[in-house]
């Protein structure tokens, strides 16, 4: 087979699969299901395609079974069997089609029992030899593949949501189906190539241990594979840590033939080196899962935080082990000798120490408790990182072709004389490069400083979130104070809106340590001084520390995590014997207004940024603005509902010319509206992209809100699971205290459940009446004003008359139903159409009015109507009308004063 037909068959797809991933994490967290697709893409789409085809390499040299044992259309066949399973995998699960899932895993599955079995006859046919025990690790992972399959079929297709089935049944299928897919499938296959192909890519000797190692590892890596697969549906956490710490034994009895290779000759190109760093990660894995098992209190829990789990198995260990394998194997596969292995390594292996130092470093610090816009800025770092290694295969590819057809050409004479292949001189240039490239101090260094520079830019950001200071001056009387040179240190701690304790008698020209502890279960908080000195933001169980060189007056302190304040994390340092002159008290109107000034920036906007905006509530929209959409979406045929609702923050135009920071479900000003039938079942996965804790709360559910509704921090992600019981329009919204200030800042949408027999009609809009607090300009939600109730504007689906300039649409004729929600947080709604007449109307589950017909009306007559539906706040319900000829018909609340500052818009009737 040529050069190109073996590339295409063997390891185009697993580049392939890698380019698909890198596109998807592009889109991320735009898209739902980016996340899992970035998991599958490289699991089951890269590493499972290059373990079918390099196990059977592998399988092949080391029994020495001839090269016809298994014909190579058959191989391919396999392939590509396996390739359309992937593919229909991977659409059928995003567009909720079990059927295209179940098919696809099928494929899958009998993809890998045919390998197995090939293996097995290949086993069988062979005369004994050495590392016969590498084919039987093949054997065994290709085996438990088919059983993760299957599991993630029933994810799939729903049935953990079984009549009677719990939330934890979801989490039990999911753990089993993700151990037994990355610790069977794809670890003892790893495990059981690297024992003869790590000392092969460090050009050392062999352990002689080797052998023994693996055959001893073997039985105990199964047992605890199996242990960690069953131990969900014993519902025994235990038993799974347990089977973890078996495997985690394996696998170190598996590292020392590895660990002795490495001593002969230590790592020394990119390849190595990034096999080796996904070494390093399997056994980290491995114990923060065994914690996972022994400390979390249910399945859930496990299954919620799977973030770290995931991307430490997955990018950690078997992304870095299968691009330092590529890298060293793709050379070897296009042949020509040494000289044009060495030819193609010196594409792959650029700047390989680098590349690897910032992958691992980055990688390191993501999983640290770091501020969000950090770990975004290193995320971005350790895929570039780790991406790089796609241009350069091709280029390596290049390059290894090149000098082979240049060798080619060295020995046939009759070459033609414009031959634009590699001359001889070329091929040993790269040769001599090749050679050069071992393990780099000076790309180390550059590593360290790329990603130094990273974090740095991160914290530059969002400084607040990472504890830096703001200088703030004294006065003259305060600055005249002298330094006592004593200390006085204080432990506080916070819980539950309060610092404990909340005040603090420090003599005047003391030097103050204030060590700060959140206690808290579920919210991030910080302690922030008049003075300036700030403890950073501090998630639950962590601490901080405040210093004050001298303490020249009285200072006031607050939690600057918006709302906070408001709720009554107070902080006072009373200095004892501080001239009235130069206090800071809380009955000083200079402490007061730096107090406001902090609250107002408390997500690190400068100082003294100036008031809230005033809206321009004749201004009109531009033409190239786009309104929220205002139409239910359409209602599908799938009965579990799978959604990603990722919380960022995002600077969004609320009036035409104002903009202000939102806290999203998804980067709209308010959240996406959902829709679906009595029955059927939302699996929400919701992942916080913001710089403070959040949760979300569905009214349309019926469970305990202790689990689905806590609050979880940066980084952090949960699934929420219901079935939908009753119709209605349904408010969900973040119930993170104080949640008068994250409703208003945005985090608030609807549900519908449409009620059995709902008649179809011509178009159905839907509206959800909110309020807007503007902070500083582009700032958060302004927590006082949303205390006070003083809105400044109100308006509906998220931004201020954006329907008077792009308004609804209808016919004459046409039958229109409009849901309304009030998401408040304050203000109720009295919804009105100017021109129209409700002869139907339904509110919080019942019907006021039908079809027009009247309590009074005798039978056969329809003359009732209706004029306005009146909601309070986080109320439901539609109307529905038709239109009696052209024109432009305003839609308003009808509490005049908040039509006028935003909640108004219009339909546009044509004829």
């Amino acid at each position: 087979m040529s050069t190109r037909g073996t590339w295409f068959m063997r390891d185009r797809p697993v580049v392939i699969w890698l380019m698909a991933a890198l596109l998807v994490s592009l889109v991320h967290p735009f898209f739902g299901y980016s996340r899992w697709l970035m998991v599958h893409l490289v699991v089951l789409g890269a590493v499972t395609h290059a373990a079918m085809v390099w196990s059977v390499h592998f399988s092949e040299a080391l029994l020495k079974t001839r090269a016809g044992f298994e014909e190579r259309r058959l191989q391919t066949i396999r392939l590509s069997v396996f390739q359309a399973g992937v593919a229909l995998v991977l659409v059928g699960v995003p567009t909720s089609v079990p059927v295209l899932t179940m098919i696809g895993g099928t494929l899958i599955s009998g993809a890998v029992l045919w390998h197995a079995v090939m293996l097995v006859r290949r086993l069988k046919a062979a005369l004994p030899g050495r590392f016969r025990v590498t084919v039987r690790y093949y054997i065994l992972a290709a085996l438990l593949l088919p059983v993760g399959a299957t599991f993630g079929i029933l994810l799939a297709a729903g049935h953990d949501h079984a009549a009677g089935a719990s939330d934890s049944r979801h989490a039990q299928l999911l753990v089993a189906h993700t151990m037994v897919n990355l610790l069977g499938w794809v670890g003892l296959t790893i495990l059981g190539t690297l024992v003869t192909l790590w000392p092969t890519m460090l050009r050392t000797r062999m352990a002689a241990s080797a052998e023994s190692a693996s055959q001893r590892a073997l039985p105990v890596l199964a047992a605890g594979v199996a242990l960690v697969v069953t131990s969900p549906f014993l519902d025994q956490p235990l038993v799974g840590a347990i089977g973890i710490g078996l495997y985690l034994a394996g696998t170190l009895w598996v590292y020392r033939p590895i660990l002795t290779a490495a001593r002969q000759r230590p790592p020394y190109a990119f390849p190595t080196l990034s096999v080796g760093a996904g070494l390093l990660w399997l056994p980290v894995g491995l114990l923060l899962m065994a914690w996972s098992l022994g400390a979390r209190g249910s399945w859930e829990a496990i299954a919620d935080n799977y973030g770290a789990l995931t991307t430490i198995f997955v990018v950690g260990f078997a992304l870095q082990v299968l691009l330092g394998a590529l890298s060293y194997l793709l050379p070897v596969v296009i042949g020509g000798g040494p000289s044009v292995v060495r030819a193609g390594m010196v594409e792959l292996e650029r700047w390989g120490t680098a590349r690897v130092a910032v992958a691992n470093l980055g990688l390191a610090l993501c999983l640290l408790p770091v501020p969000s816009l950090v770990r975004v800025v290193l995320s971005v770092l350790t895929l570039a990182a780790l991406a790089t290694s796609i241009p350069l295969v091709f280029r390596g590819i290049r390059a290894s072709v090149a000098a082979k057809r240049a060798k080619e050409a060295a020995a046939d004479p009759t070459a033609a004389p414009g031959d634009t292949r590699l001359s001889k001189e070329q091929v040993a240039a790269r040769t001599a490069e090749s050679q050069s490239q071992t393990w780099s101090r000076p790309q180390l260094v550059a590593g360290v400083a790329i990603i130094a520079v990273g974090a740095t830019l991160g914290v530059g950001l969002d400084p607040s979130a990472a504890g830096l200071t703001v200088a703030s001056g004294a006065t003259p009387a305060a600055a005249a104070v002298t330094p006592t040179g004593q200390t006085t240190t204080v432990k506080v701690t916070m819980q539950d809106m309060r610092f404990t304790p909340d005040t603090v008698d420090v003599p005047l020209g003391n030097r103050l340590v204030i060590e700060v502890q959140n206690t808290d279960a579920g919210d991030v908080h910080d302690l922030v001084l008049a003075s300036g000195e700030r403890s950073g933001r501090i998630t639950p169980g962590g601490s901080g520390r405040l210093e004050v060189e001298v303490v020249r007056s009285s200072i006031e302190g607050w939690c600057s995590v918006v709302g906070h304040r408001q709720m009554g994390m107070l902080f006072t340092v009373n200095a004892i014997g501080s001239p009235a002159s130069g206090s800071t008290s809380s009955d000083d109107p200079a402490a007061g207004h730096t107090g406001a000034t902090h609250e107002a920036t408390g997500h690190g906007t400068p100082a003294g940024s100036g008031p809230s905006p005033e809206i321009d509530f004749m201004a009109k929209w531009g033409a190239g603005s786009a309104a929220y959409d205002p139409l239910l979406p359409p209602l599908t045929d799938e009965r579990v509902r799978r959604i990603t609702l990722t919380v960022r923050e995002v600077a969004l135009e609320v009036a035409p010319g104002v903009t202000q920071t939102r806290w999203t479900y998804n980067g709209s000003s308010i959240a996406p509206t959902l829709h679906g039938r009595v029955g059927d079942t939302f699996e929400v996965t919701l992942v916080n992209q913001g710089s403070m804790g959040h949760s979300i709360d569905f009214h349309a559910s019926e469970l305990a809100p202790q689990g689905p509704m806590r609050t979880i921090q940066p980084g952090e992600s949960l699934v929420y699971r219901f079935t939908a019981k009753r119709s209605g329009i349904w408010m969900y919204h973040c119930s993170t205290m104080p949640m008068s200030s994250h409703i208003a800042a945005g985090m608030a949408g609807a549900v519908v459940i449409e009620p059995d027999g709902l008649p179809a009609v011509d178009r159905t809009y839907v509206l959800a009446q909110s309020e807007i607090y503007l902070g500083a300009p582009g700032g958060p939600v302004d927590a006082d004003k949303v205390a006070a109730e003083q809105p400044d504007a109100v308006v509906f689906n998220g931004h201020a008359n954006q329907y008077v300039d792009h308004p609804l649409e209808a016919r004459v004729g046409e039958r229109v139903r409009i849901w309304v929600l009030d998401i408040g947080p304050n203000r109720p709604t009295s919804f009105h159409v100017v021109g129209g007449q409700f002869d139907t109307v339904y509110k919080e589950g019942t019907y006021l009015l039908k079809d027009g017909r009247g309590a009074l009306d005798p039978p056969g007559t329809r003359t009732g109507g209706s004029q306005a539906l009146d909601l309070a706040a986080a109320q439901g319900g539609f109307v529905e009308l038709s239109f009696p000829e052209p024109g432009r018909y305003p839609l308003v609340s009808h509490i005049m004063v908040d039509a006028e500052r935003g909640a108004r818009g219009f339909i546009e009737v044509s004829g």
